[in-house]
């Protein structure tokens, strides 16, 4: 019987983190709706001044 070679198994680990932790990170944005901030409604006139294209609240 062949034993499994340490550095497969480690490679399998490594790949089963990421692929947890991305699907971690994947459920959370989906799941998560961030609350309103305040924010610009109107264009400003001076350069630098930004607003939301189109806020969702």
């Amino acid at each position: 019987m062949t034993r499994f070679p340490t550095k497969w198994l480690l490679a399998t680990v490594i790949a089963v983190v990421l692929i947890a932790a991305n699907a971690h990170l994947a459920y959370v944005a989906i799941s998560s709706q961030p609350d309103c901030v305040a924010h610009l409604k109107d264009k400003g006139g001076q350069p630098g001044q930004f607003r939301a294209a189109k806020p969702a609240c």
